[in-house]
């Protein structure tokens, strides 16, 4: 199998690379629990804070991350290629609409990191946050995608940075705060049920990606869209529970089951349209 188009593309000016930099937590007895830990670890998803209430502190990093020129490794020019061709898709997208894109940045770290939202390690696999606007991602969860999930590729990678993506896309359409200040009111089931619509959306806002990617640029080889599918699939509640429990438990899904990330990712994908992407008021997700 051939991996996708990208070797020649444009590179996105916005990749941060934290990697080496040595982060201390800074706030004394601020651990976080690791059982969350080992399930967080498994899945990505948006705004560590939720979870990292207890490092939430506000003040600048306690050891200084400065901006380095990215690393001339395939996987973080690789990165790089991915988020350039998520900013002309999400361009183009919001140009028709009346709107104007405003580009996130991509952080790459080893370990952890400090970001708005607080502390976050590696664990925790991929992030966004709505704060800083960025994306946080530790290239070693792309080895736990193949090992762990097995769910290998550079197409299925590429998923997990447009999903990162589309919830700066919520983010910028205000969908962030609109579910965010809805879940403090919210019991933790109830909560649970938005995040679940939430992470869907992403997942939808993804599959438009893909779609203009490949019919405008035509960057997909055979098989990729199989890898995302199964990237998908690997990364449901549901698959994750039965994994790391042995039992599944519905009222605790916060991303949703593999057969509806696959869904809603293909939806996105097929139509091309965001605004098929309204899990919020789907009544079948």
């Amino acid at each position: 199998m051939n991996g996708m188009r990208w070797q020649n593309q444009r590179r996105s000016e916005n990749v941060e690379d934290r990697r080496g930099v040595t982060v201390k937590r800074g706030i004394a007895g601020a651990g976080i629990g690791t059982v969350i830990l080992v399930l967080l670890s498994l899945y990505f998803g948006i705004d560590p804070s939720v979870v990292l209430q207890q490092v939430q502190e506000s003040g600048p990093p306690p050891v200084s991350q400065q901006e380095q020129t990215v690393g001339q490794d395939p996987t973080s020019q690789f990165v790089s290629v991915v988020l350039a061709d998520t900013e002309t898709t999400w361009h183009e997208i919001f140009r028709r609409s009346g709107r104007t894109y405003e580009e996130p940045k991509l952080v790459l770290f080893s370990g952890a990191v400090q970001s708005a939202c607080g502390f976050a390690q590696a664990a925790m696999g991929p992030f966004y946050c709505p704060g800083d606007r960025k994306v946080y991602i530790d290239l070693s969860f792309f080895e736990d995608m193949k090992n762990r999930f097995q769910a290998p590729g550079d197409f299925a990678q590429a998923y997990v940075i447009a999903h990162e993506v589309g919830h700066h896309v919520q983010n910028l359409l205000g969908i962030t705060d609109q579910t965010q200040r809805a879940m403090q009111q919210m019991s933790k089931v109830e909560a649970n049920q938005l995040s679940v619509r939430v992470e869907l959306q992403a997942d939808c806002f993804a599959g438009v990606w893909g779609c203009h990617a490949d019919k405008v640029r035509n960057i997909l080889e055979s098989g990729d869209l199989e890898e995302a599918l199964g990237a998908a699939s690997a990364i449901g509640d549901d698959r994750i529970m039965k994994q790391t429990r042995g039992t599944i438990v519905p009222d605790a899904f916060t991303h949703g089951t593999s057969e509806q990330r696959v869904r809603w990712f293909k939806r996105g994908f097929e139509s091309g349209d965001p605004g098929q992407c309204d899990t919020f008021n789907a009544k079948y997700l």
